[in-house]
């Protein structure tokens, strides 16, 4: 009778962690078969006018590694505007801000978030390509550049960056798990973008046509996935450049990674009960398809798949006399010594290694733990917009 509901839940974890990436890949290598790439005039005349746009809380340790790092960029300076919102901080970063001749900041005297900084700022960009970056990342030198490229496409809204992960020959269970999960993020993003469209941004490094946002809510957690999904709404394709990336350290500890993670899971919950329509495949096509496949599916889904699989298979496993029985309890076994290698990971999350594969099973065990918590969190309300950012190493 647990037969069924075991099978349907392992469908469901390996179609959401491998499958689809792999359905993915098959779908491009196809598609390549038939339609030649159309690579736009890589020419760097008639460039447009562009926006920098930084929304801040608190950051007077990165103001001067940030404004240096934007004054490098390589793109014509007089074509930047340079746009900080300082959303009443009163740690120093107003002070430091003034120090500087060359961009535009809008002091906001009252703390209200990240999104209301953000309509804020869009009231004063003066481009018709808006350009947003967090404080404490670090842009490539030609990021800029990649974004406008990607934008001479007119069916290209969103162009989403690529988000690295410092890294280190020995590292520790948070550097580890972070850089390998973005690595593989980026690559189904990728992949996403290659096929149709990739599905949201990271707030951290992602570009947008002013005339195509839309004013998001003051309630919202996470403004980079609405942004770009309202735009893939309206028909255009949110494109992806790995070449237009962002570099930052890892959460400083676990326990800053979880925070994080529990607060994503929260506003990807928020944000799929204010994007029901996203699910309609009659009138989004693929789009709902990979949405469906890459987002929910991980984020609600497949977490709680993984406790229904393995108490099932246990279950299974004590049964016994099912015709099946040998492959079950192969599987519990398996299943077991991920678990076990994931424990090993929780005792050396803190100590620093050059065999980083011990630590992928505790990130990944890790990862869909925030997720449930997440799911908790919004449905008792508890995630609120104002965001204590978790720390970085």
């Amino acid at each position: 009778m647990l037969a069924t509901p075991f099978w349907i839940f392992l469908i469901i974890v390996i179609y959401t962690f491998v499958g689809y990436a792999f359905l993915l890949w098959i779908f491009v290598w196809v598609k390549k078969l038939f339609h030649k790439s159309e690579e736009k005039d890589q020419t760097n005349e008639n460039l447009p006018d562009v926006c920098l746009l930084v929304a801040a809380y608190n950051e007077v340790s990165y103001v001067d590694d940030k404004i240096a790092n934007s004054f490098q960029l390589d793109y014509p300076a007089d074509k930047i505007q340079y746009l900080w919102i300082s959303d009443g901080s009163d740690d120093g970063t107003n002070k430091k801000l003034e120090k500087y001749s060359g961009i535009q900041v809008e002091f906001l005297p009252e703390r209200k978030g990240k999104v209301n900084a953000i309509n804020t700022g869009m009231k004063l960009v003066k481009s018709d390509i808006v350009i947003f970056s967090d404080c404490n990342t670090m842009l490539g030198q030609g990021t800029i550049m990649e974004f406008v490229r990607k934008f001479r496409n007119p069916k290209v809204g969103c162009v989403a960056g690529e988000k690295r992960i410092v890294q280190k020959e020995n590292d520790n269970a948070t550097n580890t798990g972070e850089s390998l999960y973005w690595r593989f993020e980026s690559w189904i993003k990728k992949m996403d973008a290659e096929f149709n469209s990739a599905i949201g941004a990271d707030g951290g490094v992602f570009a947008i046509r002013r005339e195509l946002f839309e004013e998001v809510g003051r309630n919202i957690v996470l403004d980079d996935f609405v942004i770009s999904l309202k735009i893939a709404q309206k028909g255009y394709k949110i494109d992806y450049a790995p070449n237009a990336y962002a570099v930052e350290t890892a959460s400083a500890n676990i326990k800053e990674e979880l925070k994080r993670k529990v607060r994503i899971a929260a506003g990807a919950i928020q944000t799929m009960r204010m994007l029901p329509d996203l699910l309609n495949p009659f009138r989004y096509g693929w789009l709902s398809f990979q949405y469906f496949s890459h987002k929910v599916l991980r984020w609600i889904f497949a977490p709680f798949a993984l406790i229904g699989v393995f108490f099932t298979n246990l279950i299974l496993v004590v049964n016994g006399n099912d015709i099946l029985s040998r492959f079950y309890g192969t599987f519990f076994l398996f299943q077991l010594i991920m678990y076990f290698f994931a424990v090993v990971g929780w005792l050396l999350r803190s100590h620093e290694t050059r065999y980083k594969w011990l630590f992928v099973p505790y990130y990944f065990v890790m990862m869909n733990f925030a997720s449930v918590l997440g799911i908790f969190r919004f449905f008792n309300g508890k995630q609120s917009v104002k965001w204590e950012k978790a720390k970085r190493a």
